[in-house]
């Protein structure tokens, strides 16, 4: 009982628990990993000193880092700095829920790490780097909001050079009863191997290829080439033999000297170190070289600086700063330039890599990869023909080019991608091949540069992949999610999407965030799902098919699943007219599902059923975008507009001076340069943005900032020339999520549209980018007008934004 007491605690709202034993061994570096139940948010605390039990963090005064996971119900991840909110993401997929998860943050100097999962260091999920860190917090608190939060196997680890291996240390034990709210949870990443590193193989018999023979007893001491070529400046001539015989050195010795190689540390009585300094200067092995001598520098200066009796301990300084970023050998007196040399030639290798139907794929070496994988590891020490075998051929691998790139990674432990179009195809065979051979650092790596560069060009493809790999869960979920924010652009731009299998496509419908323009987009795209065309069609296109063939010739396996996938839709949407056509359509006469679903919105629409309550498919979309549509220059129905009418709720007032809106020019506010111009009603005979060096290129633009929480998929916009005959010839319209990035959405290329002053001027954005939606948008212009004196002025006293508003 005791000990659950200790792994188990719960923290009542506004309250924080410290702990002697919840303390970071060195002051500004540690890592947390823990698993908490929490309805609202988990909140993690970092201080220099313990706080009492009743201390909360909302009135710390003193210097601390505040981390809070699930914040704003759930759906936001905030790190705060003594009490000051520094970051405030959304959708990072941590948020708490109704069963226990398991989370870890790491400090390291100002750098805050926070992941997902067991174990320490995998599954990175965000980092943030301040700036003038605090490197004196300490102590761990765990804190709660306004409900309770249960704690168990709370841990708090040192940062060590081999991150991987930190979950080994962890003091995890699992609790079945009445406290537990679950099940217990997959493994986030599955069966990994995760090796103590090179020190495993220290004076291991397995994969050893050279052979020491020791003192006057000629004791046998087994090793592998490779791993002592790549030290330092060793003599590569003394490896030219299987058996290296130094009998005038004692084991002690040898054995100190290998286990710094293996390992970067080592350990040996004052009384050898001239010993060990002299076998090292005889293999080369500078870096432990100068350890022994800077030892026996200090020792000659100060006989007291070593306790008598006791080892001197001597360790490689490793020049790699910390960072989760795989690399090899980290912390080791290797040199990695040789190591990538000896893969390269070939030399020094013991096995030829072959792929059935590609050939030869690499000459290399048993012990780097048994070190990465333990399959290949397995592979080499079962007994079997591969462990005597100088060659393997590999069966089950569809990448050859991935394979090369993840052997590369194993001498180097760089992910060196070309950026092509085909970077996330050749991200997720990686991916597929890091889990297939138990890689764990290049399936992490992996996974973060997938995160990284996730697009909505690119979630289909991640999406058909991802979900037969259990250990991507975060993945997937992401790419679902970025889906959902993007669904016209998803089922639009192309048809990738249509590969889905039935589960990933019904996660996105059933998104509580799903954003679509109309409804009829997600009718659409269920029946596109279904029909699997080769070219992208709409719900009238499939009706007609459908007066020519059955159901079952169009839809075929999938005409089950959309019985499933259509109760999605939320017909009640659709305008009456609409459903009294679908009433009458093929679709409603052959699909007994569809009849019933448009029959039961009609049914609503006209008498309101009762049968509507607080179901999903009677209500509108949080997340929907309001259509805001051109009719004519100048008209009403813009964005800036409506937005002046406080989202059609007030009389007009400009947006700008209600700062319900920001627009800003490439140069300062002047007389002639005022933001609130462009979005007012009246026309200005002078407004212009002045020109700026951008990417040293002269450059003019208007920017407009909807705001933080609005978007906007513009499919329309109008300018008006101010007085001037200063008329725009060259420029890009371009939207934008952060105001660095930009989308061109529509350019011209010596557009003679605008020709007097005071004139009007509209054009559509077409094409698949006008489905994306974005917070700024800009008018930048990129040639020169048609003045002569001031050629690179932006001379227009309006703008107007229309499409779908978010």
């Amino acid at each position: 009982m005791e000990k659950k007491q200790k792994k188990f605690l719960t923290v009542a709202p506004f309250e924080c628990a410290w702990r002697d034993d919840l303390r970071f061994k060195e002051a500004g570096r540690g890592c947390v990993a823990f698993e908490a139940f929490a309805h609202n948010d988990v909140t993690v605390v970092f201080r220099e000193q313990l706080g009492s039990q009743h201390y909360h963090y909302k009135r710390d005064n003193s210097p601390h880092y505040t981390v809070i996971i699930g914040s704003h119900r759930n759906r936001r991840l905030k790190i705060e700095v003594d009490g000051i909110t520094t970051v405030d993401e959304a959708g990072l997929g941590l948020c708490c829920s109704s069963a226990f998860q398991s989370y870890w943050i790491s400090i390291c100097d100002g750098l805050i790490s926070i992941g997902k999962g067991r174990y320490p260091f995998q599954n990175l999920v965000f980092q943030w780097l301040d700036t003038k860190p605090n490197c004196s917090v300490q102590y761990v608190g765990l804190s709660s909001w306004d409900k309770h939060v249960g704690y168990r196997n709370v841990n708090v680890l040192p940062l060590t050079q081999n991150h991987i291996s930190l979950w080994k240390h962890v003091d995890y034990e699992e609790y079945k009863g009445e406290d537990d709210m679950e099940e217990d949870l997959r493994d986030e990443f599955g069966n990994f191997d995760n090796h103590q590193g090179l020190g495993s193989f220290l004076e291991n018999w397995e994969l050893s290829d050279v052979y020491f023979i020791v003192g006057n007893e000629e004791t046998l001491v087994p090793a592998h080439k490779v791993i002592l070529a790549a030290v330092d400046n060793l003599d590569l001539s003394l490896l030219n033999q299987d058996f290296i015989s130094i009998k005038d050195v004692t084991y002690p010795v040898l054995h100190a000297f290998l286990r710094f190689i293996y390992t970067g540390f080592t350990q040996i009585p004052e009384s050898l170190l001239s010993s060990l300094r002299d076998l090292s200067v005889r293999f080369g092995a500078t870096s432990l070289v100068k350890q022994c001598e800077e030892v026996i520098e200090r020792f000659k200066l100060n006989k007291k600086l070593f306790d008598s009796g006791k080892n001197i301990e001597l360790s490689y300084p490793s020049s790699q700063p910390h960072s989760g970023v795989a690399s090899f050998p980290l912390g080791l007196p290797v040199n990695v330039q040789r190591l990538e040399q000896f893969h390269t030639t070939g030399e020094f290798s013991d096995v030829d890599v072959s792929i059935e139907g590609h050939g030869l794929i690499a000459r290399s070496h048993k012990v780097v990869l048994g070190l990465w994988s333990l399959p290949f590891m397995k592979m080499f020490t079962n007994g079997m023909s591969e462990s005597v075998s100088s060659e393997i051929c590999l069966k089950e691998v569809s990448s050859p080019k991935a394979f090369k790139i993840m052997i590369d990674y194993f001498y180097n432990g760089g992910l060196n991608l070309e950026n092509t179009v085909d970077t996330n195809i050749l991200l997720l065979e990686l991916l597929l091949l890091a889990d297939q051979f138990g890689v764990s650092l290049l399936h992490q790596d992996c996974c973060k540069t997938l995160l990284e560069q996730l697009s909505e060009g690119s979630v289909c493809l991640i999406l058909q992949v991802i979900p037969s790999i259990p250990s991507c869960k975060l993945i997937e979920e992401t790419c679902e999610r970025i889906f959902t924010m993007h669904f016209d652009y998803c089922t639009t731009a192309c048809n990738d999407f249509i590969l889905l299998d039935q589960s990933t496509f019904y996660n996105i419908l059933q998104h509580p965030d799903l954003t679509v323009t109309s409804e009829e987009r997600v009718l659409n795209g269920i029946l596109m799902w279904g029909l699997q065309p080769s070219e992208l069609c709409n719900w009238e296109v499939v009706d007609n098919m459908l007066s020519t063939k059955t159901p079952q010739d169009l839809f075929g396996k999938r005409l089950q699943s959309l019985n499933i996938l259509l109760p999605l839709v939320r017909f009640s949407l659709f305008p009456l007219f609409l459903l009294k056509k679908m009433e009458c359509s093929n679709l409603s006469m052959k699909i007994p599902s569809f009849h019933d679903l448009v029959k039961e919105a009609i049914g609503f629409l006209e008498v309101g059923l009762p049968t509507s309550g607080n179901n999903p498919k009677f209500q509108h979309r949080q997340s929907s975008f309001k259509e805001l549509q051109y009719i004519r220059d100048g008209d009403s129905n813009g964005v800036v507009y409506y937005v002046g009418t406080s989202y059609g709720k007030h009389q007009w007032v400009n947006p700008v001076l209600a700062k319900k809106i920001s627009i800003t020019a490439s140069n300062p506010i002047s007389r002639y340069t005022d933001p609130k111009v462009l979005a007012s009603r009246t026309y200005q005979g002078t407004s212009f943005a002045g020109p700026r060096i951008e990417d040293g290129k002269n450059c003019s633009w208007w920017m407009i900032d909807l705001g933080l929480d609005h978007q906007l998929m513009c499919n329309y916009y109008t300018l008006r020339q101010d007085g001037s005959k200063a008329f725009v010839r060259y420029w890009n319209f371009q939207g934008s999520s952060d105001a660095k990035n930009w989308t061109n959405l529509r350019v011209h290329e010596n557009d003679q549209t605008i020709s007097k002053p005071g004139q009007f001027a509209s054009w559509a954005v077409t094409g698949p980018n006008a489905l994306l939606p974005f917070r700024y948008f800009r008018v930048a212009l990129v040639g020169p007008t048609t003045d002569d004196i001031n050629p690179w002025t932006l001379c227009i006293c309006f703008l107007e934004l229309y499409g779908y508003f978010h």
